[in-house]
């Protein structure tokens, strides 16, 4: 008995000197992230109001169940009460219940009423998500705006087993994208909320505002931020095998600076539709130096194929493979529709021509594969 009593102790000392430390009491909160939202704090200010209802009533409680016990203890020679009803007692245990209810309602469906409120809005914003990754789609003046955001690469290569990275010293790890949703400064944005696959939820605990995306429905949420700067949140539904990496990170930013990047996005989106619907035949250097980006950052292909093509876990390798050897038909197939029933998603709605074409190239002439070229027309003509 002396060993675990002795790591008991170990233990005991261990979470004693984890209290007094002041870096770890800096890091410890129990509460809500400090809201940057007028909304979130209406939903923080509801939640301290119930929770100190519930103090007191606790309090009220156990101090008449404690004095109770004391002053009428049998050593005393207190003799229980033997009454069958009491009527002030009903209407008493009644009433105050009725009022407490009733502080607690009246507010709680004032914010309820607010969350739903999105009328009015300056901007809207859809937010798809994806096995595992957000998109992102704005209007820029009719033409439309979007871009995928994954989880930052060095971050999912970290993750992975044995990568020999001490993942404790990664600033802000697994909380980092490589495309940050971008929005004004204190401008009510409206944010359509779906899903493409199956059932995600777009979370930033700083903003109060949470909504699940179901495929074949549109949710609808908002926000307002009153402060500039980075704030971070993830899926909060349980989504399948990259669930733990699937963050968001928002960028809030004066208009003037929204106004900048938006016209920025706006001109990029327009240079890569010409220039995934123009006829231009690519060389296969072109295309493999474009789809390795691809498969390492937007299309997040090395998340289950591995950075080398080997495969990870349970996910099929593409070094060697039948498909990325294969006809490129079959291969255009299922990185076009997916794999019903399997992690394999389909890139159709993700990608256009010119990026699947790359990226498949990519996967047909890397890590020892040598097939054939695939180029936009041959993606355009499958579709």
């Amino acid at each position: 008995m002396k060993l675990p009593f002795k790591r008991m102790t170990q233990t005991i000392s261990t979470l004693l000197l984890m209290i007094v430390s002041g870096s770890v009491l800096a890091e410890y909160k129990l509460n809500f992230q400090e809201p940057v939202t007028a909304l979130g704090q209406e939903i923080f200010d509801l939640h301290m109001l119930v929770f100190w209802i519930c103090v007191w009533i606790a309090v009220a409680v156990f101090a008449v169940m404690f004095y109770s016990m004391y002053a009428h203890r049998k050593s005393r020679g207190a003799v229980s009460a033997d009454f069958h009803e009491n009527t002030t007692v009903e209407i008493i245990w009644t009433i105050v219940p009725f009022i407490i209810l009733l502080s607690v309602a009246i507010p709680a469906t004032s914010t309820l009423i607010d969350i739903e409120d999105a009328s009015d809005s300056d901007l809207t914003i859809k937010v798809t998500g994806l096995q595992w990754k957000w998109k992102y789609e704005y209007d820029a003046d009719g033409t439309p705006v979007s871009f995928i955001s994954s989880l930052n690469p060095e971050h999912k290569l970290a993750s992975a087993r044995n990568s020999g990275v001490d993942v404790t010293k990664i600033k802000n790890y697994l909380l980092e994208v490589d495309n940050m949703m971008v929005i004004p400064v204190n401008k009510k944005v409206r944010l359509l909320v779906t899903s493409d696959d199956v059932i995600h939820s777009w979370w930033v605990p700083a903003f109060a505002t949470k909504k699940d995306a179901i495929p074949g429905y549109v949710n609808e949420i908002w926000t307002k931020v009153e402060k500039v700067g980075i704030y971070r949140g993830q899926c909060a539904e349980l989504c399948g095998k990259d669930h733990a990496f699937m963050p968001i990170v928002v960028k809030v930013v004066e208009e003037a600076e929204y106004n900048t990047w938006l016209a920025a996005r706006k001109v990029e989106a327009v240079a890569a539709a010409a220039e995934a619907a123009s006829d231009k035949v690519w060389s296969k250097e072109e295309l493999i130096a474009r789809g390795e980006k691809i498969y390492m950052g937007k299309g997040g292909c090395f998340g289950c194929h591995g950075a080398n093509g080997e495969g990870v876990a349970v996910f099929p390798k593409l070094a060697g493979s039948a498909i990325a050897t294969g006809p490129a038909e079959g291969h255009i197939d299922i990185v076009k529709n997916g794999k019903p029933g399997t992690a394999m998603a389909a890139f159709s709605s993700q990608l256009n021509d010119l990026e699947l074409a790359s990226v498949i190239t990519f996967e047909r002439n890397s890590w020892g594969n040598t097939a054939s070229v695939v180029q936009p027309a041959d993606i355009k003509a499958a579709r």
